[in-house]
């Protein structure tokens, strides 16, 4: 076993050890993950940060010691906030594409070091214990608005639909786990759509009753969910009713609350 360190824009996280097998997520830069298993092509591990298991390219991630992870882990972390942004090796001044919900570990004064090298950065960022409120959840979510849908993405260039709500909370307090299903068992339960408030989140099953959805409430009856694209739709105790279709698309299971 041994840690490591993204240190690429996004690293695709697989189900399988294949470049054609399913994304299942992603892994922003600045994220630690334990190598659980490696070879030469790939490597099975952990992320830090939502315990979230699958195979990584190793050339994407560095290596860092256990007491490079030990002040890693310890150091205040900070979250890139700008839908896009980028850092720049302090040395060589290449720099590197980055997407909100980035880490950046220890970032004091435009700079952050992981391992040897030292970074600057000079975009927008909030503490990772940040004080959650509904008004920064609403303002975090609007600015995901047309991102296209994409199976296991967590980005504003593809996104799913809990890869959103999981990123939306991110950088404004709150850790989600990665799942929709998982993410349902967070929160308390809030027991009428009519108590619902503005930043919870709705839930959707299948006919086996199975959750496979969840968005964003925006009060007036609206919600913002990744669907498609992400967007926003009318909500009511049966569920989501699609705004352009004009017909029911998800049928709403339970409402979490989270603050």
């Amino acid at each position: 076993m041994a840690f490591a360190i993204c240190t690429v824009s996004i690293m695709p996280l697989r189900a399988a050890s294949d470049d054609r097998s399913e994304m299942v997520s992603q892994i922003m830069f600045g994220e630690t993950i334990e190598v659980l298993e490696q070879s030469t092509n790939w490597a099975y591990i952990k992320v830090s940060y939502d315990h979230y298991q699958g195979w990584v390219d190793p050339k994407q991630f560095t290596i860092i010691d256990d007491e490079e992870m030990n002040r890693i882990s310890s150091s205040p972390i900070f979250y890139s906030t700008d839908l896009v942004q980028v850092v720049a090796l302090k040395k060589s001044k290449q720099m590197i594409p980055l997407l909100m919900g980035s880490h950046l570990p220890d970032l004091r004064q435009n700079t952050f070091r992981i391992a040897e090298n030292e970074y600057i950065y000079e975009g927008s960022s909030v503490p990772s214990n940040l004080k959650p409120k509904r008004k920064i959840i609403i303002e975090n979510a609007m600015t995901f608005i047309n991102a296209p849908y994409l199976w296991g993405g967590k980005n504003p260039f593809g996104i799913d639909c809990s890869g959103l709500t999981q990123m939306v909370y991110k950088v404004s307090g709150i850790s989600l786990a990665r799942d929709a299903s998982m993410q349902a068992s967070q929160g308390e339960t809030v027991n009428f759509i009519t108590d619902a408030k503005v930043g919870d989140l709705a839930f959707f099953d299948n006919n086996d009753g199975n959750i496979i959805h969840v968005g964003i409430l925006l009060g007036d009856n609206k919600i913002l969910h990744a669907s498609g694209k992400v967007r926003i739709d009318a909500i009511d105790h049966q569920g989501i009713f699609n705004i352009d279709t004009r017909k029911y698309t998800h049928k709403l299971r339970i409402i979490k609350s989270f603050i």
